[in-house]
């Protein structure tokens, strides 16, 4: 399920991406999404969400986590965005992180399912 799914698309056709389309054989153009509105859930709606904690290591990486909890790697950006954490980068080896146990429950919460 991609976040997408409900989101308009530009076909963009603009000469400044020509090297880019080129190195992709998209000669017609490149497919740009509209970026989403994200509700942000009051502190009552995160107390409700069911959760567990990770404590992140050097090895981990936010798809890898995503498609242990959800099933699918592309649901990673959720640990990131309940986290605050946008990277891995932003997290140290040793540091508590939260996942959500219920991703359909975060993506109606937010409104982009």
């Amino acid at each position: 399920m991609s976040r997408y799914n409900t989101h308009r698309k530009l076909l963009n056709s603009s000469e400044y991406y020509q090297p880019l389309r080129k190195s992709r054989n998209k000669e017609k153009g490149l497919t740009h999404y509209e970026t989403p509105v994200l509700y942000h859930p009051s502190v009552v709606d995160r107390a409700n969400i069911a959760t567990t904690t990770h404590v992140w290591t050097a090895a981990d990486r936010y798809y890898n986590l995503a498609a242990r909890y959800y099933g699918d790697p592309k649901l990673w950006w959720i640990i990131a965005w309940y986290n605050g954490r946008p990277t891995e980068g932003d997290i140290s080896p040793g540091d508590l992180i939260t996942i959500p146990l219920s991703a359909q429950e975060i993506i109606q919460l937010l409104g982009v399912g």
